[in-house]
């Protein structure tokens, strides 16, 4: 079940003939932000494998800005446009995506347990049109708040920030609870189910509320995230997310998945259905590798000082 990251990607002959004149139809739908990483990993893992862009394959993709209403539609118009595949980016995208179609082969990239989410029926034999790679993101919502606690020792109050309506934040948020109790660490709570009210509630955030914030994985977060590590940054609140592209924007720090990277482990799925295997019967995958990415200009706009031993520990540190 687990695989990790650097697959080689085998070209497959049905689709490398010179005389294969069928060009196959990718149709990929996110929620905005830094998921965009997902598809251009994608992208760029079907290019790996020698498929080449406009010949072999068009990704035509739909960025829904956080609206389900939006990813419906999307789904919609996909399958009503006949693609061949639909590429879907985040738990709730794709189970929108499941619920709205019926005909189309879907991939996925969910950062939940597809089996406990309603998605496949296992993991070693999906079944139905859906296979693809989930990426941890609850189960490590522990060891990020453990690591933010190590950057500052002195922490105590954290504004968690999460959508009620989304499954995996919920049970972000509740783990988070959890080791907040073993950490000694006191959760500010707030709910955000849309755009609107995320923005709401993040810009009336106040500096001297909690020592930090801390990130629930969630659509509607990746889909204004540069408004939140921005808000977050002119208030000296130090952030911790679950990806690292939030960092690159200016958050402190991060400890998750490589969205990239799981994009393009994604691709090895599109390129099989490409040559006619079904999606019910290619195992789906769980990335194994996660990465802490730590921003030092941040940390030195807000006056922290991050330990020594933690930089060492950091995969990435962005100076």
């Amino acid at each position: 079940m687990v695989i990790a990251i650097g697959v080689a990607f085998a070209m497959c002959g049905a689709v490398a003939q010179a005389g294969q004149a069928k060009v196959y139809r990718v149709g990929a739908i996110h929620q905005g932000g830094p998921i965009r990483a997902v598809v251009e990993g994608l992208r760029d893992g079907l290019k790996q494998a020698g498929l080449e862009e406009g010949k072999h394959f068009v990704l035509d993709t739909r960025d829904t800005k956080g609206d389900l209403k939006a990813v419906e539609e999307a789904a919609r118009n996909f399958e009503r446009d006949k693609v061949n595949l639909i590429y879907a980016v985040t738990t709730s995208v794709t189970t929108a995506v499941k619920n709205v179609t019926s005909k189309s082969p879907i991939v996925f990239a969910v950062g939940s347990d597809p089996v406990a989410s309603g998605l496949v029926q296992s993991f070693g034999r999906p079944g139905g049109r859906l296979t693809g790679v989930q990426y941890s993101v609850t189960d490590l919502t522990g060891k990020r708040l453990e690591i933010l606690k190590e950057m500052l020792p002195k922490l105590s109050r954290v504004i968690i920030i999460y959508n009620p309506n989304n499954r995996v934040s919920v049970e972000a948020a509740a783990l988070a609870r959890q080791a907040g109790k073993l950490l000694r660490v006191q959760l500010i709570e707030r709910q955000a189910a849309s755009v609107e009210e995320l923005r709401q509630r993040v810009g009336a955030l106040k500096a001297k509320e909690a020592d930090a914030y801390f990130y629930t994985t969630d659509a509607i977060v990746t889909s204004q995230a540069q408004f939140v590590v921005d808000t977050a940054a002119s208030k000296k609140l130090p952030t911790m997310f679950s990806e690292q592209s939030l960092v690159v924007m200016g958050g402190l720090a991060s400890y998750g998945q490589n969205f990239h990277e799981t994009g393009r482990l994604s691709a090895k799925y599109v390129q099989k259905i490409m040559t006619g295997a079904q999606p019910g019967d290619l195992r789906v995958e769980v990335v194994d590798k996660f990465e802490l990415v730590i921003n030092l200009k941040t940390a030195k706009q807000i006056g922290l000082t991050i330990p020594p031993n933690l930089l060492a520990r950091a995969e990435k540190v962005i100076r």
